[in-house]
């Protein structure tokens, strides 16, 4: 399906240039691929989208559509690289992240130009927009090593028992965004999932992927083991039901905010018991509050009680 201001297609070959009247060379028009594994594939479909300025027209890249092989890809590296991901300190997680919100930071200029153009809205909304996005993935960074304390507990127990409840990851998580914001709330979705170990498999905002893809590169270039964080770029109608009877995907955070979408992910679910937390909030929510909850980290992570005999 298109969406307004795209054409889909095959994916071209060679990738299609432009003569730069200016300076007189040809430009490569990017192709933004998908992010499986740690590396950049095209989707094996072959299919891509033509996304242009939601005002003026003007072609801004094509992008990948990806189909349900490329989803069993990015599940297959996702479940090879969580256990390594969930055995590191979670101080050493909670500095990788970090790690991330730095880089940022220093591309903050050029992602913000893009989710101008690709969305539409306004330079300083697209400024405050990858600002939040930094804020945010520094605040649960810092719950990496804080979170466990904080919602752990050692109960009472009548017997000669120490008893202490922990959590820990519930394994490989799938992750559905809204279309807007589109880079704040995929950090408010994906982050608190891979904080506690796990690993991710993140649908982009179907209209507006680009800045996903964008951090993507970030975190290919950040200590995040490949495989950790998969990022996809398609339609939500076609492979919402593929995440939800893939057997092994162990939870889906759906943050679309369609009704269809969610009835979808509860039905095929249903036959495999995978856990669903929904994240329904408006555009202006994502960047206040509601968008910020360490609460949000106990949607991806099992509660595990532990009974040790006193003595021994």
């Amino acid at each position: 399906m298109s969406m307004p201001g795209s054409t889909s297609g095959k994916m071209p070959s060679p990738p299609a240039t432009k003569m730069n009247r200016k300076s007189g060379r040809t430009e490569i028009q990017k192709t933004y691929k998908l992010f499986i594994g740690g590396k950049f594939p095209r989707t094996e479909s072959g299919r891509y989208v033509n996304l242009c300025h939601p005002r003026s027209g003007k072609h801004l890249a094509s992008y990948c559509q990806a189909s349900r092989k490329d989803l069993r890809d990015a599940v297959v590296a996702a479940r090879k690289a969580q256990p390594g991901w969930a055995a590191m300190s979670p101080y050493l997680r909670g500095q990788i992240l970090y790690r991330i919100a730095e880089m940022l930071e220093g591309r903050a200029a050029s992602v913000a130009t893009e989710i101008s153009e690709c969305s539409g809205t306004s330079a300083l909304s697209a400024r405050s927009e990858i600002s939040a996005t930094i804020d945010r993935i520094l605040y649960y960074a810092g719950w990496a090593d804080k979170y466990s304390q904080v919602f752990g507990s050692t109960n009472p127990v009548s017997s000669s028992h120490f008893n202490f409840s922990n959590h820990e990851p519930t394994g490989v998580v799938a992750a559905i965004c809204p279309d807007k914001p589109a880079l704040l709330a995929l950090a408010t979705i994906m982050v608190p999932i891979i904080l506690s170990g796990n690993s991710v498999i993140v649908l982009a905002s179907e209209k507006f992927p680009l800045p996903a893809i964008t951090l993507s590169e970030v975190i290919a270039t950040s200590d995040v083991p490949g495989g950790v964080v998969n990022i996809l770029s398609g339609n939500r109608d076609e492979l919402a039901v593929h995440f939800a009877k893939h057997m092994d995907i162990n939870a889906i955070i759906d943050g679309s905010g369609d009704n269809e979408i969610a009835a979808t992910l509860k039905k095929g679910s249903s036959t495999n018991l995978k856990r669903i937390a929904v994240r329904k909030l408006r555009d202006g929510e994502w960047s206040g509050k509601k968008g910020q909850n360490p609460y949000f980290i106990l949607d991806s992570a099992e509660l595990k009680t532990i009974w040790h005999p006193v003595g021994t």
